[in-house]
């Protein structure tokens, strides 16, 4: 039995691939005859983007975990400065994650 344990993590490693990877190639190929100015991916951006944002609000308003420990004044806070300073600093993405977790663990810091 003890020479079997690496059974385990290559049917981890299958179902995680047929899972995620298989629909994200084929996603690629299929995408190669999209043209880009279509309304039906305007469509598909507008939806990616809501659902993004959806999730996002909710980890803000409902949180888990530690940042359930926060206040929701300074979970507010550090996402509206974070992006004030996404949008200052050119739409640059680090810029637009680092800057509000800095912001919250100096906020539970001073707490």
């Amino acid at each position: 039995m003890a020479e079997e344990w690496w059974w385990t993590y290559l049917v981890i490693v299958v179902a995680g691939f047929v899972a995620t990877d298989f629909w994200r190639w084929l996603g690629v190929l299929a995408g190669n005859r999209l043209n880009e100015e279509s309304e039906a991916l305007y469509w598909v951006r507008a939806v990616a983007t809501a659902l993004v944002m959806a999730v996002t609000a909710k980890l803000i308003v409902f949180p888990t975990g530690t940042l359930a420990h926060s206040p929701l004044w300074l979970r507010l806070g550090a996402a509206g400065i974070g992006f004030a300073v996404f949008l200052l600093s050119g739409q640059r993405v680090i810029v637009g994650v680092t800057v509000p977790i800095i912001v919250l663990i100096a906020g539970l810091l001073l707490l």
